[in-house]
């Protein structure tokens, strides 16, 4: 039995119990705030079902989804519960498919609906006043290619899901699958009753992010059947645009609220609850603790806010920060730059870190003047054009630095077009795999320090080579005279691909937390010893949140006046949520710093705001 099973009950999973123990079971939604130990309270549920409907279900040949966020969260959960076919424990792109993937005549019809989609959207451009005569010969070419596409697609025997879209291969992406499967859940009521009757009890966590119509396509499919949908969320958390955020439960469902915090000391519990009230009030209990003397003692913490002037010395500053704070506490390791120092530097947006870090032409293409899709996705390398190098490039660089054949061939297995099951077919494997090497043995070429590569480069010779499946989106960039098709982010993608190729290590590095700086958005579900936030509005340039607007001492504009009065979302309400999210991390001492053009007047705002402790704030002069 694992520490998180065994771990003592919470009202919220006492709660969740009486749901299941209903005839039938009642669907609830649980609001869980940071540090609460959500996703123990959902292997606690798992575990639960497994005890006492786990034979009943595998009579049944039926199975006990959970559906998360990321690939890591799945094997934490799995590890937990245990390998067994009872649990489907899946990301929400393979849960996705694996509902849909039997219908194979009802995706191919989606595709060529939404083949067709792209063909209106690029005849759409064509006519439109001032489209330049150059980018209409390229619209013509891509109309005539996905016409020919679609004409391909009535010829494709089966359909996969696997990395980019190649419809005329029957290849469908990621963002395909999100669109797919909530389509045909709504349009087909047998698909409905397959999956109630194949999933009793589906489990989502962190609800908060996941799609909109991926929540409506559950809720569609417990309003209709006899099945247990339970959402594991805290629309505090929401972070990211695509979000669902709050989910309105259906008539019946329960409301499960988990208050207590078991992460942060109590003084930072403090600020956390103070950041949340303003949101939906919900406050959080009980706070870190540790045994002393054989009693359960609270650990109180510290918590330390700098207003500092916003001027060409930031960078110093921080540092100073670091040694006061290491001073002040006693703590050493708040001026460590490893990664087992356990401190965190969280910065809006990469520009900082990536200023410092060497990848600020690659944050600068993605993020400026950017779709969110492009801008959101640095943090974490989900970024479509990110992807590649994140997820298979860069990682078969280092296995072939390590002669590690093992990850090599599994990544070439995965995800080279030439390995494929039809391409094989009818050839010696050998030769292929000795191309393949060849392949890889260039691109270490290319990719060497020092290398004057662009982006641009590697990505062409990946396509040559077939070293992995592209995105198709890449295309009209790696053509010999690229023309600008409309498509959002074009420009920044265009940008991204004449970045010199050691902007990838630097943005490897950081991504894998091999520095102490992260950004706000990418350290949600983490925890660390020592968090300082740094608060930089003019640095960042990111009109979605602002934490001068958020602490009253910049003007809100007219938009963000009549958001708020249309009760819509606002620049604040992305912005104390993202602060919520920061703050929560901090397992012993918090620091904040915010820069800032006129320091008294952020000084006189953060006081009216009453966040944090009067004896809290400091100046440029305590830093000596």
């Amino acid at each position: 039995m694992t520490s998180r099973i065994g771990s003592p009950d919470t009202q919220a999973d006492i709660d969740v119990r009486d749901c299941l123990a209903q005839v039938p079971p009642r669907s609830f939604v649980m609001v869980a705030g940071a540090g609460s130990g959500k996703t123990t309270s959902l292997i606690k549920t798992l575990a639960h079902l497994g005890e006492t409907r786990g034979k009943a279900l595998r009579r049944a040949g039926q199975q006990i989804a959970c559906i998360t966020y990321t690939e890591v969260a799945v094997g934490e959960i799995s590890a937990d519960v245990g390998m067994t076919p009872l649990f489907h424990i899946s990301t929400i792109h393979s849960f996705l498919w694996s509902v849909v993937r039997a219908f194979q005549s009802d995706i191919a019809a989606w595709v060529v609906s939404r083949i067709e989609e792209k063909i209106v959207e690029k005849r759409v451009h064509y006519d439109r006043p001032g489209t330049r005569a150059a980018t209409k010969t390229k619209l013509d070419h891509e109309i005539a290619s996905l016409e020919a596409e679609r004409e391909e697609v009535g010829r494709v025997e089966k359909f996969i899901y696997g990395t980019g879209s190649r419809y005329s291969e029957g290849i469908l992406g990621h963002d395909d699958i999100l669109k797919l499967t909530p389509a045909c859940v709504e349009r087909h009521p047998l698909l409905r009753e397959i999956v109630a009757r194949r999933f009793p009890y589906i489990f989502v966590d962190e609800s908060q992010d996941t799609q909109p119509v991926v929540i409506e396509a559950l809720r569609q499919i417990a309003g209709e059947h006899p099945l247990c949908v339970g959402f594991f969320g805290d629309p505090m958390q929401k972070i990211y645009g695509h979000g669902a955020g709050a989910i309105e439960p259906l008539p019946g469902w329960a409301e499960i609220t988990k208050p207590e915090n078991f992460r942060c000391p109590t003084s930072v519990l403090s600020v956390v609850n103070a950041v949340r009230a303003a949101g939906d009030g919900l406050v959080q209990t009980r706070g870190r603790t540790v045994i002393a003397d054989e009693q359960e003692q609270p650990v109180v913490g510290t918590v330390n806010v700098f207003i500092l002037p916003s001027d060409d010395h930031r960078t110093a500053r921080l540092g100073a920060v670091r040694a006061w704070l290491a001073a002040q506490t006693g703590d050493d390791l708040w001026t460590s730059d490893m990664r087992d120092g356990d401190v965190r530097l969280l910065v809006l947006v990469h520009r900082m870190a990536a200023r410092r870090l060497g990848f600020a032409a690659l944050y600068s293409a993605l993020n400026d003047r950017a779709p969110q899709s492009l801008s959101e996705g640095i943090a974490d390398g989900s970024a479509w054009p990110l992807r590649p190098f994140v997820q298979q490039l860069l990682p078969l660089i280092v296995a072939s630095r390590a002669n590690d054949q093992f990850t090599i061939i599994s990544i070439l297995r995965a995800d080279s077009p030439r390995l494929e099951a039809e391409r094989l077919r009818g050839q010696a494997v050998a030769p292929v795999l000795a191309a393949l090497r060849h392949a890889i043995e260039q691109l270490a070429i290319l990719v060497a320090d020092g290398s004057v590569a662009t982006v641009r480069d590697v990505l062409r010779h990946v396509r040559g080579t077939e070293l992995v499946g592209l995105d198709d989106r890449f295309s009209a960039h790696l053509m010999d005279d690229p023309v600008d098709d409309g498509s959002a982010g074009f420009g920044n993608v265009a940008a991204f691909l004449e970045c010199n190729v050691g902007e990838l290590w630097a943005h490897r590095r950081y991504i894998l937390e091999e520095s102490p700086f992260a950004t706000h958005h990418g350290v949600k579900g983490a925890q660390f010893e020592r968090v300082l936030v740094v608060l930089d509005d003019e640095e960042a340039s990111y009109n979605q949140y602002s934490y001068g607007k958020y602490l009253g001492y910049t003007p809100l504009s007219d938009t963000d006046e009549a958001n708020i009065a249309e009760r819509k979302e606002s620049v604040l309400d992305r912005t104390r949520r993202l602060f919520y999210v920061c703050c929560s991390r901090a397992v012993k001492d918090l620091a904040v710093v915010l820069f800032a053009t006129d320091v008294a007047a952020a000084r006189a705002a953060v006081v009216e705001a009453r966040l944090f402790p009067d004896a809290s704030l400091h100046g440029v002069e305590q830093l000596g």
